[in-house]
């Protein structure tokens, strides 16, 4: 009995911080993103809104309670991380001795670029129609996302978005500072991705050095077009497997092309009724 009860408080202990940490690591970026949205918006922002369209209220109202739905699953599975670190079952260190720094920053760079690819490949699998309405209904709800839609995802889809961390750990010790940036940078650019006003310089649409990095405007497209920029950082996986939105350059540099504008406005209707 004494057993079960030193298990039950342990995992309170660490499933509290956990809770903590992964939901207010969304409230944090997503509502300080909205503030800085309001607070400057007169001051240039509204001249880089992509969409025409507003988010409705119960749009927003929406994307919260699900995203605090995918906290509580994070949160479990951070737990679940957690033991597993203490039993051994993955590496996860506190000590630079074990590793130095030149580890660590090898380690996140790496962490960005496999989590890039693994979202590309999961997103594109929930958008097959068999999947589709269990999987990712939910996020494309918001035709125009707002930075509150960053975990607005389905039950199914918080699930596989959360395998991830346990995989990589399966393979790659992680200090705990590197998981932290990780997560950090990981939040950081999925509310940018859904603020629905470009934050990145419109430059990248022809920079040759940095064009392969992602912008509001190319996750804001697959929203708003649905079959297009399944990437989450970067255009590497779109730009290979040709699913990159054939406007999405001439959208980012703020001149979209006519047809894509019009065949944006058919669609729309559609996925918001779906």
């Amino acid at each position: 009995m004494q057993t079960l009860m030193n298990a039950l408080a342990s995992f309170w202990h660490i499933w509290s911080f956990t809770l903590v940490l992964d939901v207010g690591r969304y409230l944090v970026a997503a509502g300080g993103l909205a503030l800085i949205l309001k607070l400057f918006w007169g001051l240039g922002l509204k001249h880089r809104k992509i969409q025409a369209r507003w988010a409705s209220n119960a749009d927003v109202r929406r994307e919260i309670l699900t995203s605090l739905r995918t906290g509580l699953i994070f949160s479990l599975n951070g737990t679940a991380v957690a033991f597993g670190a203490i039993t051994g079952i993955f590496t996860v260190y506190r000590d630079f001795d074990k590793a130095g720094i030149g580890y660590l920053a090898i380690s996140v760079i790496a962490v960005i670029i496999v989590h890039d690819a693994y979202f590309y490949w999961t997103h594109r699998m929930m958008h097959h129609p068999r999947l589709y309405p269990y999987f990712h209904r939910t996020h494309h709800r918001s035709v125009t996302p707002t930075p509150f839609a960053a975990y607005a995802f389905d039950i199914p889809e918080a699930l596989v978005m959360a395998a991830f961390m346990p995989l990589w750990l399966a393979f790659v010790p992680m200090h705990v500072l590197g998981m932290f940036l990780f997560m950090a940078f990981m939040i950081i650019r999925n509310v940018m991705g859904h603020a629905g006003v470009e934050l990145m310089p419109r430059s990248l649409a022809d920079s040759r050095w940095f064009g392969w990095i992602n912008s509001t405007t190319h996750h804001d497209l697959h929203h708003a077009t649905f079959h297009h920029n399944y990437g989450l950082y970067f255009t590497w996986w779109d730009k290979m497997m040709g699913t990159e939105h054939p406007a999405y350059r001439e959208r980012l540099r703020g001149t979209p092309a006519r047809d894509a504008v019009a065949a944006d406005d058919a669609v729309r209707p559609a996925i918001a009724a779906s």
